[in-house]
């Protein structure tokens, strides 16, 4: 009786020890993430200018990024920590706001691969929505996104490459 209370001890012990580390990964991930704050400018693939100001907004809590294509609408994507993973939401200027999250971290990645769960504003899943983001970061000053936009299961990628200005 007192090895399977003692067991019973220990499995609850090691079961919050072993999630420790997942949302450790997971805030030295967002920590990554807050070091792209300030103004970067760069171009898209067709070589079309753009930039992104990110600002921490919420006590920290939230990323803001402020994004603009030459020629098209400004648009905001907040990302957050969300337990093992970060999240995003993406206002988009096609009038809807996907969700999107990484897989739960296991190490603080050079890439973070952002997949769609859901959104406001989406008729249905076929809808066209931005469904994928990738964040690339080559070093403190370069960063390159990678969008995807999903429409009736076409896909499109538009990559963006910025420089940091301040």
């Amino acid at each position: 009786m007192k090895r399977l209370v003692l067991l019973t001890i220990v499995s609850f012990l090691i079961v919050p020890l072993n999630a420790r580390p997942a949302r450790a990964q997971a805030q030295a991930g967002f920590d990554k993430l807050k070091t792209l704050v300030g103004e970067w400018e760069g171009q898209n693939s067709e070589g079309v200018r753009a930039t992104a100001t990110y600002q921490l907004v919420s006590g920290g809590t939230a990323l803001m990024e402020t994004s603009s294509t030459e020629g098209e609408s400004s648009m905001v994507t907040m990302y957050t920590l969300d337990g093992e993973r970060l999240a995003l939401t993406h206002y988009c200027a096609a009038n809807n706001q996907p969700r999107m999250q990484t897989s739960p971290l296991t190490d603080v990645p050079q890439t973070f691969d952002f997949r769609f769960t859901g959104g406001t504003n989406l008729e249905n899943g076929s809808a066209p929505h931005m469904d994928g983001l990738v964040v690339a970061f080559e070093d403190a000053d370069h960063l390159t996104q990678r969008w995807t936009w999903k429409d009736a299961g076409n896909e499109q990628i538009s990559v963006f490459r910025f420089t940091r200005k301040r």
